[in-house]
């Protein structure tokens, strides 16, 4: 489906040392903000008190984050588990105060709002699992890299490959970049918006290079750089359809999703976002800078004519 079509080709590749140039100044200075700033974990990886208390009705998320946040935990996660009477408040650590110190500060707090809240469980999750916790995303953020890689590859050819994994790298550590450079908190569902960046991004990549490969079979005459402007122009419409219907369902939980998916929207956002540059003008740019053409995509066969062997003409390339 097409809302729309661009009947001439747009001369992306006619700057594409521009958009590289681009491309580089916003990764180094992701990467800058991350040596420099760090990111902000949360309780997942960097330990911290988990409580568990019990309201007599409902609670109200809303007013317990708000009453835990004045305490000084402005990014304190509150959740419901089970049913909607009994909450999961996870604190981070905190200085020359003890787990036992915290839940009873952050109890006593509670019980001022609402006499009947009762505590269910309280109990401190060690650094150790913090660390397990990094080294396990780390592992299968290199394992969802190598295998984008090894599928591009097999697919269409390892220049497209290298293109890929670069311009895919190159949207993640600009998330990263974002949330260590405004310090947002960095948790569990952030990683996994990261991972599913990755995916997304590399399926936009794969539409241009899947119609970049068409184009080489189809227009014989034309360049290489014309080739990818043609694809990357005649896939504009259905960018467009695709990512705006995508972007709408993210930017709805954004809004309404409540702060518990605010920052994996958020993360979501700018990697969709970047998503769409990298595939259009870093991940095609780096193929064209590799050097691919026809052959690398269009394979060749020699035939023979019926006739005398050893004529120069019995002998055609197909």
């Amino acid at each position: 489906m097409e809302f729309f079509r661009i009947k001439k080709d747009i001369p992306f590749m006619k700057h594409a040392l521009i958009f590289n140039a681009i491309s580089f100044i916003t990764f180094a200075l992701a990467v800058f903000f991350l040596l420099t700033r760090g990111l902000h974990l949360s309780v997942e990886f960097t330990g911290g008190t988990v409580m568990e208390v019990a309201y007599s009705q409902p609670a109200e998320l809303s007013k317990v984050r708000e009453t835990v946040s004045a305490l000084g935990y402005p990014d304190v996660q509150v959740q419901t588990f089970g049913s909607a009477r009994d909450v999961m408040i996870r604190l981070p650590v905190q200085k020359g105060v003890t787990s036992a110190q915290q839940s009873e500060g952050v109890l006593t707090a509670l019980k001022a709002a609402d006499a009947e809240v009762t505590l269910r469980r309280t109990e401190f999750v060690g650094p150790q699992v913090g660390e397990e916790l990094v080294h396990g995303g780390l592992m299968a953020l290199g394992m969802v890299v190598v295998g984008i890689m090894i599928y591009l590859a097999f697919r269409f050819e390892w220049k497209f490959g290298v293109a890929a994994i670069i311009a895919n790298l190159h949207d993640v550590v600009i998330i990263l970049g974002f949330f260590a450079f405004f310090q947002w908190e960095f948790s569990l569902s952030v990683l996994a918006a990261v991972l599913a960046v990755l995916g997304y991004s590399v399926n936009e990549s794969v539409v241009i290079f899947d119609r970049i490969r068409e184009a080489f079979r189809k227009y014989r005459k034309m360049t290489t750089h014309e080739v990818i402007d043609h694809a990357i122009t005649s896939t504009m419409s259905r960018t467009i359809i695709t990512h705006a219907s995508t972007e709408a369902m993210v930017l709805s939980m954004f809004f309404f999703g409540g702060p518990s998916l605010h920052y994996f929207a958020l993360a979501l956002t700018i990697g969709i976002l970047f998503g769409i540059y990298s595939s259009v003008f870093v991940a095609a740019a780096i193929a064209m800078w590799l050097g691919v053409k026809r052959e690398d995509l269009i394979k060749t066969t020699t035939t023979k004519k019926d006739g005398d062997p050893n004529d120069p003409n019995a002998g055609a390339t197909v």
